[in-house]
């Protein structure tokens, strides 16, 4: 608009979005940090449930990733017992509070565990202190349900036994980083989060959470389609401050996918179409490498970059090492560029298991920064402070920098990046 106002329509959603000059001034707009305060440093950490020394305050591990001399090894369903033999690099845990629960899976649709998963479920009660971690972290639970103490010490074995399934059969998982501050951490805003990881320690967590959405797939027939998230600091809606991502087996795709698979139906090549090709035309894009490609996405309530996978294949699990480091190491420069900082949420998407019309791999990293408010809710248009194209000025120095620095993998850069139309291939798999 001639006063400078920037209006937005995001091609695939539909959500309108307005910038106004000067909203992006206000005070703080890209810290969503608390004041830092100096931190005494704990070596093994204790800061979080989700800390080395508090393993047993999460449900029972389905594997960890450790790595030793160099060598990373990925080991299963360890004893109680063996928990603090290794340290964990990143860990895979069920969600002790489930979005879609192991109840929801076997009342709407009979689901029942498999073998494996009873067997495990066996093995892990046969020792006595697998028993008491399984006893204290469902009375943890039970309190906070709101049932009494006195009740929970007099309930029977077999009742405990029943109420542990969804820690060995449900199907939201988390998967948690080893470390809870970065390396050389001297205050309390010195988090380990996505860009602090080196890009190899980032391309074992992403090829990590793919192996465990597989498994999720694997265990559950019913299961549709996988959502895959993370979210960083507590604006983004986490829990606690330290790395980690979710993952929740659902019986649908949502509305968004859905939605989307439509579109794809009526034209394959849509996400070139009003993605990276209207990306490059409007001088959007941020980033490529050969297997992956970044730009500054419009019609989004915040601050969003677009990192969409250049691969035939249309699902993670599906992408060659290759491909996947390729794609971990563009949200990895991207994190690193936007700094631990600021608060934000990485989205995955794909397409579902039972689509025959594909959709690309891709990743939203959306910065929470701004809040939604009555203004937002009463006209359904969204006051994003950050126009696409000043969101694209701030991460190019700073993934120049980082590249100098030797922070992030080589990446092309802004000019760089070879502007070539269409260069999303998921439309040639069939």
């Amino acid at each position: 608009m001639p006063d400078g106002t920037i209006k937005q329509l995001n091609p695939f959603t539909g959500t309108e979005v307005w910038t106004v000059p000067g909203r992006g001034n206000r005070p703080n707009i890209y810290n969503n940090r608390e004041k830092a305060e100096p931190i005494e440093i704990h070596v093994p950490e204790d800061y979080c449930s989700f800390c080395e020394t508090r393993y047993f305050e999460t449900p029972p591990e389905k594997s960890r990733l450790i790595c030793e001399n160099g060598e990373y090894a990925k080991l299963d369903n360890l004893n109680a017992e063996e928990y603090f033999n290794t340290t964990a690099d990143f860990r895979r845990v069920p969600n002790l509070f489930e979005i879609v629960t192991l109840h929801y899976w076997e009342k709407n649709y009979s689901f029942k565990m498999t073998s494996h998963q009873l067997e495990q479920k066996e093995k892990y009660f046969s020792t006595p202190k697998g028993r008491e971690h399984i006893h204290n972290i469902l009375a943890y639970k039970l309190n906070l349900q709101g049932i009494a103490e006195t009740e929970i010490q007099n309930m029977d074995e077999e009742k405990k036994l029943i109420l542990a399934d969804p820690f060995f059969g449900g199907g939201h998982e988390l998967i948690i980083a080893g470390h809870h501050y970065k390396k050389g951490a001297v205050n309390s805003n010195d988090l380990l989060s996505s860009g602090e990881l080196t890009p190899e320690e980032h391309y074992r967590y992403i090829k990590y959470t793919i192996d465990a959405k597989e498994d999720i797939h694997l265990n559950n027939r019913y299961a549709r389609y996988i959502s895959i998230f993370q979210n960083w600091l507590k604006p983004a809606g986490a829990s606690f401050d330290h790395l980690h991502k979710q993952l929740v087996a659902l019986d649908e795709w949502g509305n968004t996918i859905t939605e989307q698979i439509e579109m794809t139906r009526k034209d394959h090549n849509i996400y070139n179409l009003y993605g990276a090709n209207f990306a490059a035309m409007k001088n959007l894009i941020i980033a490529e490498n050969d297997y992956a490609i970044a730009w500054a996405g419009i019609g989004h309530r915040f601050p969003t970059i677009e990192i969409f996978s250049k691969s035939v294949n249309s699902r993670p699990t599906q992408h060659s090492d290759e491909e996947v480091r390729g794609m971990s190491d563009m949200v990895h420069a991207i994190h690193a560029a936007t700094g631990s900082g600021i608060s934000c949420n990485e989205e995955w998407y794909y397409s579902p298991i039972d689509s025959i019309y594909k959709m690309p791999w891709h990743v939203l990293l959306k910065q929470r920064i701004n809040i939604t408010a009555g203004f937002e809710g009463g006209t359904k248009i969204f006051i994003n402070p950050v126009s696409p194209d000043a969101l694209r000025d701030k991460l190019v120095p700073n993934l120049y920098k980082l590249r100098d620095e030797s922070k992030i993998s080589s990446i092309r850069i802004a000019e760089e990046c070879m502007i070539v139309p269409n260069p999303l291939k998921y439309y040639l798999s069939s």
